[in-house]
């Protein structure tokens, strides 16, 4: 019986090598590459085949190799022929490998390199802790600590002096915004790889999210009904938008005033915000009105009522949107009104983007369309409503179809970063997984060449979106504080911080 050795030579004599196993490794390097070389495998249990390190390849094969086809390497190129060779080698090669491996530092079981040192995770975390530490580490005695895997905790100063002794690199831990951007990268990965097909369970996804949405979203605003009317005269001269524009900036400048609104006058704080340039006529009224009608209640925001009333019949709606997706029942009540009251808006930004006409830029909820103006008119500054109008262009010349629609609900209703959350990590899954759905959705529903840009144009309206709801809030609050009897309570609830 011939011996592993000779079997191994016989193996590489056949594959054309000349030159014993230091050749080997080239010659599996071009058998890889070659896409006209079909390898079976055969897999045996308890068999491990590991090429000599002599060799040029380290490769591990942890199965029988069995080479069903004879390669003849030719200058014209790789030609297969049938024939049958297996590769073995000695066990004692094989145990070498399975040798523990100890931590540099402590001498703990090591799981591999970390920061250029072979270490064990417990000094791998260490050592980015050190690095991030803001305050320099002392030892008590004379920094000659010797450090174990039972005193490791003992002495961080002499711990970490042994770190960099056995070569950790401070400049290989990465920053915040360096895992940050890794993570991202990730997922970026994984979307990139998934299938161009929606799964089952995409589907099913979808299809949740389809019924719910068309349930408690009605594209006439048929329900919508016992509203208080929409105000498009005014109670102070026409051209309110020139002294929005106008005193935009001294509202700002009061705007640590206006806790104080509730104990006085709301014309005692808005009179003061008037800039000289502002309209005399208005300023003489609103001083007249102070003086002969104090007693009276003023509605000085006359769209308000009713734009308070659409606000509030839609988010009693999203309520019950959310309340029939099962992953977020499953989620704890604390969790389920946190991530309500952060994205109540964004979704609420997103229905209204399905009834938005880019052309003519009005919001044609059934019966009943709103133009820039009726914003304004219920106590927004021009500038976001400039800003609110401009994002639902764009938005709405993606051409997003009602599934895409409901997806981007999902995902911001699932944000994993909204502040006091609980349950992070269940939240952060079913983002995710509502982004890939997306993602893949885009990919095997679309056709148009453009199709590549849409998810990423996607998640920056998100953003943005985010960014524009965070204004939208402050807004409110100073509304509130002005005219503050024809605000509801839910909605100052959803805009509550606690």
């Amino acid at each position: 019986m011939s011996s592993p050795g000779a079997e191994l030579k016989a193996g590489l004599k056949e594959l054309g090598g000349t030159s014993g196993a230091s050749s080997l490794g080239l010659q599996l390097q071009t058998l890889v590459h070659s896409s006209d070389l079909l390898l079976k495998i055969q897999r045996t249990p308890k068999r491990t085949v590991h090429l000599s390190r002599r060799s040029h390849t380290s490769a591990y094969i942890d199965s029988c190799l069995d080479i069903n086809d004879l390669v003849e390497m030719s200058s014209g190129g790789t030609h297969l022929q049938p024939h049958c060779q297996t590769l073995t080698v000695d066990d004692e090669e094989e145990s070498e490998d399975e040798e523990p491996k100890f931590c540099g530092v402590c001498g703990d079981q090591a799981k591999g390199y970390h920061f250029n040192a072979l270490t064990c995770e417990g000094c791998k975390g260490f050592f980015r802790r050190a690095i991030k530490r803001s305050s320099p580490l002392q030892c008590l005695f004379l920094n000659k600590c010797v450090i174990t895997k039972n005193n490791r905790r003992s002495c961080q100063a002499c711990r970490f002096q042994k770190c960099q002794a056995i070569g950790m690199r401070k400049e290989m831990v990465m920053s915040a915004e360096e895992v940050l951007e890794r993570r991202i990268k990730i997922k970026r990965r994984k979307m990139r790889v998934a299938s161009s097909q929606l799964s089952p369970q995409q589907e099913k996804e979808i299809e949740e999210l389809l019924t719910a949405h068309r349930k408690t979203f009605d594209l006439d605003f048929s329900r919508f009904r016992g509203f208080r009317p929409i105000g498009r005269s005014i109670n102070f001269p026409s051209d309110l938008e020139e002294y929005m524009n106008e005193s935009c900036e001294p509202l700002c400048s009061h705007a640590e005033d206006f806790c104080a609104v509730a104990e006085t006058s709301s014309y005692d704080f808005f009179l003061p915000c008037l800039s000289p340039s502002s309209p005399p006529s208005l300023y003489m009224q609103l001083e007249t009105e102070q003086n002969t009608q104090s007693d009276q209640k003023i509605t000085i925001f006359t769209s308000l009522p009713h734009f308070s009333d659409l606000v509030t019949y839609m988010i009693h709606d999203i309520i019950r949107f959310s309340k029939s997706l099962q992953v977020f029942r499953s989620l704890n009540m604390e969790d389920q009104i946190t991530l309500l009251k952060g994205a109540t808006f964004d979704i609420m930004q997103l229905r209204f983007n399905m009834v938005f006409d880019a052309k003519t830029c009005l919001w044609e909820c059934g019966p009943i369309s709103y133009f820039k103006d009726d914003v304004i008119r219920a106590g927004f500054q021009p500038f976001l409503v400039d800003k609110v109008v401009k994002f639902h262009k764009t938005l709405r010349n993606l051409g997003l179809t009602e599934e895409e629609y409901v997806i981007a609900q999902g995902i911001s209703l699932f944000s994993p970063d909204r502040p006091g959350v609980q349950q992070r990590d269940l939240i952060d899954q079913q983002q995710e997984t509502l982004a890939l759905a997306l993602k893949t959705y885009i990919d095997s529903k679309r056709s148009d060449p453009g199709k590549h840009l849409l998810f990423p144009k996607v998640l920056a309206c998100l953003t943005e979106m985010r960014t524009m709801t965070e204004e939208y809030s402050k807004q409110v609050l100073q509304i509130q504080d002005i005219q503050p009897d024809d605000i509801s309570p839910l909605i100052m609830e959803v805009i509550s911080d606690s």
